[in-house]
Order: C-alpha cells, then sequence, then structure tokens
C-alpha cells in the first residue's frame, strides 16, 4: 500500500507542476513550450480512387501500398498562438536534439530559458543534446531549456498532443503516400 500511496503523489506533484507552470502568465523571455511526436505511415493508394460527384462520397480501396514511415514533431507556445512543426525520416535522440535545438535557435534567440514540456520518451533526454551535437554546443542548447515532464499515463496535460489529435483529425488523419506531402499537409 506505501508504494502505491508514493506513486500516487508522485503522480500528483508532477501533474500539478505542469497545471502551475501553464498557469504562470505570459512571459515571452521564458516561454511556455509543450513538445511532442508522432509516427506516420507512408501509406499509399493501391488502386486509383474513384472521385466523388454529387450525392456520392469519394470511393477508395482498402488496400494500400506501404511506403515507410516518418515522424511528425510539433512544438506549441499556446498562450503566444506559435507552433512549429518539422517532418522527419524517424524520432531518435539526434532528431529530437535537432528539433529542440532548431526551434531554440530560430524561433526563441532572445528567450532567456525556454521552458519544455514533453513526456518522458526515452529521446526526450538532456544526453540526446550530447549524442548529436559537441559538449560544448549541447551546453549551449541546454542552458536556455528547462524540461517539465508529464506523468506517466498523463501525457494529456502536453499541450502539443492535443495539438496533434487535431493536425490528425483536420488533414493527416488519412493516407499520405510521401513525406513531401505529409510535410506540406503538415505545414497547412
Amino acid at each position: 500500500m506505501w508504494c502505491i500511496q508514493t506513486i500516487d503523489a508522485i503522480f500528483r506533484a508532477c501533474m500539478y507542476d505542469v497545471l502551475d507552470l501553464y498557469e504562470e502568465p505570459y512571459d515571452p523571455k521564458r516561454p511556455i513550450v509543450s513538445l511532442d511526436e508522432k509516427p506516420k505511415q507512408l501509406l499509399g493508394e493501391k488502386r486509383m480512387a474513384i472521385p466523388m460527384k454529387p450525392g456520392s462520397p469519394e470511393k477508395y480501396d482498402y488496400e494500400y501500398v506501404r511506403n515507410g514511415t516518418a515522424n511528425i514533431f510539433v512544438a506549441v507556445e499556446f498562450k503566444a498562438g506559435k507552433r512549429v512543426t518539422q517532418v522527419t525520416k524517424r524520432r531518435t535522440m539526434k532528431d529530437f536534439a535537432r528539433f529542440v535545438k532548431m526551434f531554440v535557435d530560430e524561433e526563441y534567440p532572445d528567450a532567456e530559458l525556454v521552458r519544455l514540456v514533453t513526456d518522458n520518451l526515452k529521446t526526450h533526454k538532456e544526453k540526446a543534446f550530447y549524442e548529436a551535437f559537441s559538449k560544448d554546443e549541447a551546453e549551449k542548447i541546454l542552458s536556455k531549456i528547462e524540461f517539465y515532464y508529464t506523468p506517466k499515463h498523463a501525457s494529456w496535460l502536453n499541450a502539443a498532443e492535443i495539438e496533434i489529435n487535431v493536425m490528425d483529425i483536420e488533414c493527416t488523419g488519412r493516407r499520405i503516400g510521401d513525406e513531401e506531402t505529409l510535410t506540406r499537409e503538415v505545414v497547412a
């Protein structure tokens, strides 16, 4: 019983850390950015679809051609209405570190500290920056980031996960056959 109570207390503490962070007033020098990613199968059509016409929806075959996979990174600063996305071939530690470096350098060059809300995926660690960059570069990037991890089974606290779900509903939750089309859809 003690272990369950301890785990429950840790879960609540992490959850309230994130909720307290979200409650803070907007500060462009210390932005709160939620980050998540989603793997995406690239699926092409095996047969041409029959286009829709008045009174009849588009018809497509249940068979498809698998064209590999891609990954979609999404960073959201919801208090500023800002989104940064990137489609990559994989979602390794190095891909994560490169995406974070890109948005910290390009989107937040004047920020003192970017407070990054993310889940506990094994790639979302400081170690990723040391694998992707030199020690000096990794430390430079990490000096501008403060990690906030959502508790296990509470990734719904991450605003980027919500954005990804909306993006799926609106445009990427369908068959997309190649990385270029996926990139255009994500940007749109």
